[in-house]
């Protein structure tokens, strides 16, 4: 039968479903902190990448795609491709992480089809093209601004998708306000804000080299 669940709507039935075993701090804390380490780890390798001559921007471009890419593979690909998190007897800590996460949104616990699908997407492509970025970028590779430009897009569309899905199923996933906008709201504003001024960027350069090369060719 399982034991009585947090989320939203009440009615959602989740066989078999087992508490959470770790507190919100158990679960936010490490996960902030191998973040953190990431971004330090990378800024400081980035110093020697390019022969020392990347610029601040792209070394703190380096840390975005690193950390994104992990979060892509690892947390996001542990979620759709374990299907039945919410039910496991002994709970890893990346099933705590999404049942936490589902107080946000319990469409993830739900398993909604939408969700799975664009998950799976971001996880097995996003993910990689995110960690190829931070190579394109300290390689100062041709293809770096198309890379990042093209993976952009496909998270802003991912996050279209996830929002408006949302709303025309009935916007009404969440445990309590808080979680509205600390979850739903909150952790996925970074994948909103920091994809399109990383667009518009790539775009600029992009745009800037064909201008140059259209000048070469006259």
């Amino acid at each position: 039968m399982g034991h009585p669940h947090p989320y939203a709507p009440p009615e959602l039935r989740l066989p078999g479903f087992v508490p959470l075993r770790l507190s919100q701090g158990e679960i936010l804390v490490p996960y902030l902190g191998a973040s953190l380490f990431v971004v330090l780890a990378v800024w400081l390798v980035s110093a020697r990448c390019g022969g020392g001559r990347l610029s601040k921007t792209d070394r703190w471009l380096m840390c975005w795609w690193a950390f994104t890419g992990l979060t892509h593979i690892i947390i996001e690909g542990t979620f759709v491709f374990a299907p039945k998190f919410f039910a496991n007897q002994n709970p890893s800590y990346f099933d705590e992480v999404w049942k936490e996460y589902s107080k946000g949104d319990s469409r993830y616990v739900a398993r909604d089809t939408a969700t799975v699908t664009v998950e799976g997407i971001t996880a097995v492509l996003e993910g990689p093209a995110s960690l190829l970025a931070v190579y394109a970028i300290s390689s100062q590779k041709s293809y770096s601004h198309i890379l990042q430009f093209t993976v952009c897009l496909g998270q802003l569309y991912g996050c279209l998708v996830y929002f408006i899905t949302a709303y025309l199923d009935g916007f009404n996933f969440w445990a309590s306000p808080f979680y509205f906008w600390a979850y739903f709201i909150g952790a996925n504003s970074s994948w909103v804000v920091i994809p399109i001024l990383i667009a518009m960027r790539s775009w600029k350069k992009i745009c800037a080299a064909f201008q140059v090369e259209k000048v070469k060719t006259k």
